[in-house]
């Protein structure tokens, strides 16, 4: 196992007012060295909250955070050194053009006028941006305005690179190239954190994830691993023209053969089972009375994990 280079302890932020919000809630995580780990949960989850702190934008209410070595809140300005950030949005300056995003944020890091030039046109040529660089970021793509946020993040070579949601608002085709610049940054040694609610990127990605809702971490391992340890088998939707009477419907499938849980949900029912033969004659049966719409049938992956451990859907 590697080294751990971002190290969180008890971390907590409360956001007083009118109404109280416990956005994290004592949350303990270890990145190791060179690895990509996935924060995966639904929105409001705390994700976005944990980068902010860790980044030195949102101050703790408690707990500490330590990247390499260096407590971020007692010294920020050196942890910034060490990491890159890719926000939820946009955040390029629209009045400068691809090369200049580059070069002044070399320049804001101490680099030379040689060492920020030639640092800019190597990265524009790898992230094949290399005949646009005098374009500006309102002429670029979501896809290639994301690949140019990355870019810039990494111009300053950190140990630490923070993705916020990096695919959100992407297309299929952009997704997937973003999914490769990640990867190759992985094999160059990079440590990654990434947070999303799309499960698929989460287990395509991520050497480790922890999956967090309501501001805790509830399950933390491999993606292969959550799903073994949580014995999620086939989740199935069932969707109801009437609620009336589902209770008992609900109660009636869990005495089947294979069925793991079977309840109630704002559509009708949420089953999961360990064998599927049979099952769906049951589900008819049990239901003739609400009036059956639809079912639908999902097979094990992280976001059936994640069902089993909130309740609800990753992108509720």
């Amino acid at each position: 196992m590697n080294p751990t280079i971002v190290q969180i302890e008890a971390l907590t932020k409360v956001f007083e007012g009118k109404d109280r919000v416990v956005a994290v809630d004592r949350i303990d995580l270890e990145l190791h060295e060179g690895e990509i780990f996935g924060f995966l949960g639904p929105n409001g989850a705390g994700k976005t909250t944990t980068i902010g702190m860790a980044t030195t934008r949102i101050l703790p209410t408690s707990g500490r955070i330590v990247i390499n070595g260096i407590d971020v809140v007692k010294n920020p300005a050196e942890a910034r050194q060490l990491i890159g950030v890719v926000p939820q949005f946009n955040t390029l300056d629209r009045s400068l053009t691809l090369f200049e995003n580059l070069y002044f944020h070399c320049r804001y890091f101490a680099m030379s006028h040689s060492e920020a030039k030639t640092r800019s046109l190597e990265l524009l040529e790898q992230f094949h941006l290399g005949e646009r660089q005098k374009a500006y970021p309102a002429q670029l793509s979501g896809g290639l305005g994301q690949r140019l946020q990355i870019a810039r993040a990494i111009a300053h070579r950190p140990r630490v690179l923070f993705l916020d949601e990096p695919s959100a608002g992407l297309d299929p085709q952009s997704r997937l190239a973003m999914w490769s610049i990640v990867e190759q940054l992985h094999k160059e040694g990079i440590t990654v954190l990434l947070t999303t609610h799309y499960m698929e990127e989460a287990d395509t990605l991520s050497d480790r994830l922890a999956i967090i809702d309501h501001g805790r971490v509830l399950a933390l391992g491999s993606p292969a691993k959550l799903k073994s340890i949580f014995g999620v088998r086939t989740v199935y939707d069932i969707t109801l023209k009437s609620l009336e009477g589902v209770e008992a419907a609900a109660q009636w499938l869990l005495t089947k053969p294979g069925v793991e849980s079977a309840e109630p949900y704002e559509h009708g029912i949420r089953m999961t089972a360990d064998n599927t033969d049979g099952l769906l004659p049951l589900i008819v049966e049990a239901t003739t009375a609400q009036r059956l719409i639809d079912i639908k049938m999902q097979v094990a992956n992280l976001e059936s994990v994640f069902i089993k451990l909130t309740g609800r859907d990753l992108r509720d």
